[in-house]
């Protein structure tokens, strides 16, 4: 089944980033933002929670004062593709591996949440959309990070296509 093309006014197919940072722009506090190339400007997103299938994991290399930083990418299938950018050192990607670690079913759709902690300090909160069920885990920060990846990477494969969620085709 073809998905129905909505005619007019869009936004290109491109996947919306979603970086997580602890901030204030405006009297307002933030966890997320979305960040404007073109104009050299952050975009608070004042929604802390974000909704939808996970269906990759990837590291990616972006250098950052003249260092290369190793990121993880959560991309997330939901209303639009947005791809979560993290550090892989950072709490928010260690908290969040952790608890996908123990997702067995990709094919439900999943809360990704940012949740303070003291300073700068941003955590992520996992949920079952469905149930608003937090899957705790157990903190360990001695954990194999890369194991973790290629471990949910191997489930979201298995499962890939279990779900379909419009506007589909692109493919990351």
């Amino acid at each position: 089944m073809i998905a129905e093309i909505k005619l007019g006014l869009c936004n290109p197919p491109e996947p919306i980033y979603l970086y997580v940072k602890k901030g204030e722009l405006t009297g307002k506090s933030y966890l997320w933002y979305n960040y404007d190339n073109n104009n050299k400007i952050t975009i608070p997103v004042q929604q802390t929670g974000l909704t939808g299938y996970i269906s990759k994991l990837k590291l990616t290399t972006k250098e950052f004062k003249e260092r290369d930083n190793l990121k993880l990418d959560i991309v997330v299938r939901a209303d639009e593709i947005y791809i979560v950018r993290t550090g892989i050192e950072t709490n928010f990607a260690k908290s969040f591996l952790l608890a996908v670690s123990l997702v067995q079913d990709f094919s439900k759709p999943l809360v990704i949440a940012a949740t303070a902690g003291e300073e700068n300090v941003v955590f992520c909160n996992l949920y079952d959309a469905a149930t608003k069920t937090r899957i705790d885990y157990e903190w360990n920060k001695d954990a194999d990070w890369l194991a973790i990846i290629d471990s949910v990477q191997t489930k979201l494969q298995t499962s890939k296509n279990s779900h379909i969620v419009s506007g589909e085709p692109i493919l990351f």
